[in-house]
């Protein structure tokens, strides 16, 4: 029955080629059209569901502390002086003036007018949090008042008009420790500017028009500038992926047309397969997009993943009808029995290439399992269109191209071309190493595996999205700036939160001891209590009180009312933990040991704030730079700085009930092992130092979450491998009908997967994203292969009977379609070496290399494990 549909299918295809093209043609554009929807997404968080415990707590961290998502503008004083005044230079010469100017480094009268005048512009620039801007112009000075008075005035209100003023800043930000290093290096060669922003999708235009205003406005050599930060890495990198995906695909294409130029020689025939790989591309693009999937990094890259993939069946229905066909016979009776021939194996590839692709919606990460279930989808939609349009189109081909065809391929082999017969050649010379090497061949595989294993032990989990740029981009050559020069631009947050429940207002009514005359009064106040939707009900209670103590009642029950005030102000000053000195404490002991960490540029806290306002409300000298030992004394503190400009900015490192604080650090690495290590730091310290009871610590902050969704990238991938591989093994078993030809099935793919995973490992190449996902890849390009060489293999067997004549014939027709498609493939995505972004590159490498190495390995161990082991292998063929 199977078998008849088949004959039908075909008939229709060969009989009835105009219904194939328009069907097709009205799919692609429907396909296309549906493009124009097309939205990119490039966020990291979105790795991790959305439910996913880390991102809800990460994201609710962000809404308790009001952080925001920054971009980070900085600017470094050259070496280069800058040419003095001629007010400046009054007293001195001009020489004199420049070297003394090169000393202050970014602390000079231009240098600041001009970090002022950008930060006014981004001031007014949409989609900035105004308020939120830390930059010489918009932070304060603390410092005490003649009068001994604490004393908050704007850093830098307008820019210097002397190198005195210039210097007075200087001297100001080296009191601050919350700024230097952060907003000015201790070098006092660069400065920042934090811009935080609404919207992290916002951030490339954001970034962009500041670019465009310091081009336009800051003339000046002596000044360097560079904008980092991950939101604009990441928004910047949806951009250039966008215009890359637009690019990599069709030049992947182009160069694919021309190896099959090279191959076929014939421009007619060739077209075949680019539509086959175009119209899988654009119909699976548009399935995606207008189902409203994103396109994320993941899913940019399934045009690149599909286009290689479409094309083999095709090249492997072109080279055997171009081998079959002879003049005189009809196109449509030989392409049928071509496409009969090839489709058992044809079928096992597209199915045994999209379970393994499909095997990655088992993954715990939203963008590869879309990522999985449309290239599994797609695989299947390119074996659907090539049993179909393939016949349609050779059977409609003229004569005179058919004759051309044969006129190329069909003539001696003297006028055959250099390359073709180059190709050939190098078939045989493998076809003699495979079969009088036996022995040696699976010895030196086995070796080869052995150390491969031991290399994938070695492998080391990493990614960072600034290295999704290349180093000579402008990304990672300011990411490197700015990070020799501050703390650090990527952040991550320790988040300590008092758990312990604290007693309601109702209870403490309720346990309260009140005469008699008060009963009314405690059951209208309860009353009163119930109905409270905020808080535990304490100022509530609290004004409760004063109303009766106001009121006509004995001196027994105004003392017992007096007794009830005084427990509710111990439970509000208790309830506020980061107000007592050993929790403050705590926060400072912590920070002193993050400090000698290398992998910690430095890290803020409450108790960094406490410290500086009470220095200055003290002696106002180094000496009265601690905490005061008392919680009154420390309340004031922070009541004090919420005088300042900026009082808002407490609220980033405490909650208003002081029941959860923030501790912020910068780190100047945003690679995730870095990250691991700092978080193995942390909990070692909290291991030796725990917590007071009632206090818990949590992670969040961007350079934590790209931890989490490694973790579950690498563990979800692992688990989609293995059963992927449980999966491909038990349906080459079923589909080969053999237990012996589903283990040499697997033979060239474990080889493959152990060799370059192995490699990977041992020439330290970070485990990232792209490399995670080639999994998938190698596990359903690497059997394709062995499946078409096995299939035949038994067909041929069949015909022969005799093992030697089967393995010799194996290197003509069939071993040079295997070859033909490797190089295709391999060489056909050479385009992406010349990509910005590295993710394009590493596909492109490992491409190349998956094609290469899974061929070799199949034309080499295949037929010598067969010849080996042929008692068993022929005797079920």
């Amino acid at each position: 029955m199977f078998t008849t549909v088949i004959e039908k299918l075909l008939f229709l295809s060969t009989h009835k080629g105009r219904w194939v093209y328009t069907a097709l043609l009205l799919v692609v554009a429907f396909g296309a059209y549906q493009m124009r929807l097309i939205t990119i997404d490039t966020d990291p968080e979105n790795m991790l569901e959305s439910h996913h415990p880390a991102r809800v707590f990460h994201n609710k961290v962000k809404h308790t502390f009001a952080m925001h998502d920054a971009i980070v503008v900085g600017v470094v004083a050259s070496a280069r002086a800058p040419q003095a005044t001629v007010e400046d230079s009054f007293a001195e010469n001009i020489e004199e003036k420049g070297a003394r100017n090169s000393r202050k480094g970014i602390y000079t009268p231009e240098n600041l007018r001009a970090i002022d005048s950008v930060t006014q512009h981004i001031l007014k620039t949409e989609g900035v949090i105004a308020q939120d801007v830390m930059s010489f112009s918009t932070v304060d000075n603390i410092t005490q008042g003649d009068n001994g008075e604490l004393k908050f005035s704007w850093m830098m209100p307008q820019a210097p008009s002397s190198q005195k003023e210039a210097d007075n800043i200087a001297k100001a930000i080296a009191r601050l420790p919350m700024l230097q290093g952060s907003l000015a290096s201790s070098s006092k060669n660069a400065a920042a500017i934090y811009v935080p922003i609404k919207d992290k999708s916002e951030s490339f235009r954001i970034a962009e028009g500041i670019r465009a205003f310091i081009g336009a406005n800051t003339t000046s050599d002596a000044l360097q500038w560079h904008i980092t930060g991950l939101p604009v890495a990441e928004d910047q990198f949806g951009v250039e992926m966008f215009i890359q995906m637009a690019i990599s695909a069709p030049a992947a294409g182009l160069m694919i047309f021309i190896l099959l130029f090279v191959f076929f020689r014939n421009f007619t025939l060739i077209i075949a397969p680019m539509v086959v790989a175009m119209a899988t591309v654009i119909i699976t693009m548009g399935a995606l997009i207008g189902l409203g999937f994103t396109v994320h990094i993941m899913s940019s890259m399934i045009a690149i993943f599909l286009m290689p993939i479409a094309v083999v069946d095709s090249v492997h229905i072109l080279s055997e009808f171009s081998d079959r066909y002879k003049p005189g016979q009809k196109a449509d009776d030989v392409i049928t029995t071509v496409v009969e021939h090839l489709f058992q194996p044809m079928l096992f590839t597209s199915l045994t290439s999209a379970a393994g692709f499909y095997s990655l919606m088992l993954t715990p990460i939203p963008p590869v399992q879309i990522f999985g279930a449309f290239i599994g989808s797609g695989i299947l939609l390119a074996f659907v269109v090539t049993l179909t349009f393939i016949p349609a189109y050779i059977s409609r081909m003229s004569p005179e191209a058919l004759a051309k065809l044969q006129v190329a391929l069909h003539t001696d082999t003297h006028s055959e071309s250099v390359k073709t017969s180059h190709l050939q050649r190098v078939v045989y010379g493998i076809r003699t190493v495979a079969l009088s090497y036996k022995g040696a061949l699976l010895a030196g595989f086995t070796l080869i595996s052995a150390v491969s294993v031991w290399g994938i032990f070695q492998i080391q989990i990493n990614d960072n999205p600034v290295r999704w740029f290349k180093q000579t981009h402008e990304i990672r050559l300011a990411d490197k700036a700015l990070n020799s020069e501050f703390a650090g631009t990527y952040n991550a947050y320790i988040v300590i939160e008092n758990t312990r429940k604290l007693k309601s207002a109702s209870a403490l009514l309720n346990a309260a001891e009140l005469p008699d005359s008060l009963g009314e009064w405690r059951i209208s106040t309860l009353g009163a209590l119930k109905e409270e939707t905020e808080g535990n009900g304490y100022e509530s209670l609290a004004f409760a009180i004063d109303d009766a103590l106001f009121s006509d009642i004995d001196e027994n029950a105004s003392n017992a009312l007096r007794r009830l005030q005084s427990q509710i102000d111990d439970v509000k000053s208790a309830s506020k933990t980061f107000q007592q000195p050993e929790k403050v404490a705590m926060l400072s002991d912590l920070q002193a040991y993050l400090s000698t960490q290398a992998l910690v540029g430095k890290s803020q806290s409450l108790s960094d704030i406490v410290k500086v306002v009470n220095r200055e409300l003290h002696s106002g000298n180094d000496s009265d730079y601690q905490l005061p030992n008392t919680q009154p004394a420390i309340a004031q503190t922070l009541l004090q700085y919420q005088s300042s400009h900026r009082p808002q900015d407490l609220w980033h490192f405490v909650t208003p009930d002081y029941r959860k604080t923030l501790v912020w650090l910068q780190l100047s690495s945003g690679d995730n092992q870095d990250m691991t290590k700092v978080i193995e730091l942390v909990d070692r310290y909290f291991a030796q130092h725990p917590l007071p009871d009632g206090l818990t610590y949590r992670w969040a902050g961007k350079a934590y979450l790209n931890v989490v969704w490694q973790d579950n990238m690498v563990a979800g991938m692992l688990d989609s491998l293995l059963s992927a591989f449980i999966i491909v093994f038990v349906m080459m078993v079923l589909l080969l009908r053999s237990l012996v030809f589903g283990v040499l099935a697997m033979l060239p793919l474990t080889i493959t997967i152990t060799f370059i995973y192995g490699a990977i490992g041992i020439i330290g190449k970070d485990y990232d994203m792209p490399i995670a996902v080639l999994s998938a890849l190698t596990l359903g390009l690497s059997v394709d292969f062995a499946i078409h060489f096995l299939a035949r293999a038994k067909e041929i067997y069949k015909q022969t009977g005799d093992v030697n004549k089967t393995l010799h014939a194996m290197f003509e027709e069939p071993a040079s379609a295997i070859t033909r498609n490797a190089l295709v493939i391999a060489l056909g995505f050479t385009p992406l070496l010349l990509a910005p972004l590295v993710p394009y590159i590493t596909v492109g490498i490992f491409l190349a290399s998956i094609m290469f190495i899974s061929a070799l390995v199949t034309l080499l161990v295949l037929p010598a494990a067969m010849t080996l082991l042929k008692r068993w292998v022929f005797k079920e063929a």
